[in-house]
């Protein structure tokens, strides 16, 4: 049986902002109704992480979750765990009108870091990336150029972008462009 690798295996580029593919990430696309107390309850005892309100994750290392919809979160887990973690959803959900699949070898996840992290992502997002406007924690599901992605803030001013395992080479292209050396723009 082969071995499982990331869609770039680790790629990275340092430029204004520092671009990292972070590889393997476990997630669960969790659809139903979530102010339903037996779904919340079986995402949080997936990740440790409360339900986030709408355009708002819960993330910590890679445990989290992410609000995609009015009736999806993004149940992010250690890559090693996802089916456990899977079946032990399933099987706490019970009979609720809830679905749970393994969507992680779907996915590529980057995290664009540095100074000017912000000012990267706002050049692909139709977004207001601006210091007032977002903030450690909020979430987008949005489109970076032409492809659909999704991305967070983390507590240290970095972003986490998740995108389709079949455009992880442009998203990075892209990415890497946007942070080409004296490409600032300054207005972020």
């Amino acid at each position: 049986m082969s071995e499982p690798i990331s869609a770039l295996n680790g790629a990275r580029y340092d430029g204004i902002a520092t671009i990292e593919e972070l590889g393997l990430q476990g997630m669960i696309t969790l659809r139903g109704d979530l102010d339903e107390k037996g779904l919340a309850k079986a995402a949080a005892a997936a990740t440790d992480q409360q339900m986030p309100g709408p355009r708002k994750a819960h993330v910590t290392d890679d445990s989290g979750l992410c609000w995609m919809s009015p009736d999806e979160v993004l149940v992010l887990v250690p890559y090693a765990e996802v089916e456990d973690k899977l079946a032990g959803m399933v099987k706490a959900l019970g009979n609720s009108h809830a679905l749970a699949v393994n969507v992680s070898d779907a996915r590529a996840v980057f995290r664009v870091s540095g100074t000017h992290a912000r000012e990267v992502v706002a050049k692909l997002a139709p977004v207001d990336l601006s210091d007032g406007a977002f903030k450690p924690g909020d979430f987008r599901r949005t489109r970076l150029a032409q492809v659909a992605a999704a991305f967070w803030m983390e507590e240290d001013g970095a972003f986490r972008i998740v995108c389709f395992r079949s455009v992880a080479d442009y998203v990075f292209k892209l990415l890497k462009v946007a942070a080409q050396p004296g490409s600032e723009v300054g207005v972020l």
